[in-house]
């Protein structure tokens, strides 16, 4: 028996957890969206998702055709070749080359935690929103054992472990962290600085980089049930901006 169906046998109805994090928070996300919105992805990547092979999972991350445009943005040249956006820019030197008051929502997911400007990330997402429009991340907590462990292990050294510990994830998905705006008081102070409402709150999802290992995989069980609210290994924010005009 596979160590999830083991320990959480509702897989067997849908293949995800009652605690999946991407089936969490992007049900959230889909509960905002309309025909009408312009969607951002910050972050785009190449659209790893297509690997997943839970389609009810995948389907929600997934808003081409749901929306009336998905606009990719990274740093990464190779994510013009995600298959899930309308339209692909690079960022360049920072600055997002998007139009002011353009994009009804901005989708963030596992990006904040590489961004070395987190001032200027908010500035552009305050700056490329509509009045009213939404900006969604989930981002790594700061405080949690993944990104304390990922502080501790050199840049150079994470694409190995991951790959060990996530056999899943490929070299070309994984950038270097720097952690600079991944608490929840921190995000909740630029939320409040560049005018967004917000609600910003931690979750603990299944111990995904214990995978490895059956016993591991049981420990992380244990451990996430016993995490204050501080110390969960996810964040999830959401925050709508009210522009003075």
């Amino acid at each position: 028996m596979d160590k999830r169906e083991l320990f959480f046998p509702e897989v067997n109805f849908g293949g995800f957890s009652k605690i999946d994090g991407t089936v969490a928070f992007y049900t959230r996300v889909n509960s905002i969206i309309k025909p009408s919105f312009v969607i951002l992805d910050v972050g785009c990547g190449r659209g790893r998702y297509s690997e997943d092979a839970v389609i009810y999972r995948r389907n929600l991350r997934i808003f081409k055709e749901k929306v009336k445009q998905v606009i990719g943005l990274d740093k990464d040249p190779l994510a013009k070749n995600n298959p899930y956006i309308d339209k692909f820019n690079l960022i360049d030197d920072n600055y997002w080359p998007i139009d002011d008051n353009s994009i009804d929502m901005i989708i963030s997911d596992f990006v904040l935690e590489h961004i070395q400007d987190p001032d200027n990330f908010f500035h552009e997402a305050n700056r490329v929103l509509k009045d009213n429009g939404y900006l969604c991340i989930r981002t790594t907590n700061l405080l949690s054992y993944v990104a304390i462990f990922s502080i501790i292990i050199p840049n150079k050294y994470h694409s190995k472990i991951t790959s060990f510990v996530q056999n899943n994830r490929k070299d070309e998905d994984v950038f270097p962290t720097y952690y600079n705006c991944n608490a929840m008081n921190k995000i909740k102070i630029f939320m409040r600085k560049y005018s967004f409402e917000s609600v910003v709150y931690s979750h603990a999802a299944e111990p995904s980089y214990m995978a490895f290992s059956r016993f591991f995989y049981f420990f992380g069980i244990l451990f996430h049930k016993l995490l204050p609210n501080f110390a969960k290994p996810a964040i999830f924010a959401f925050g709508k901006v009210h522009k003075s005009y």
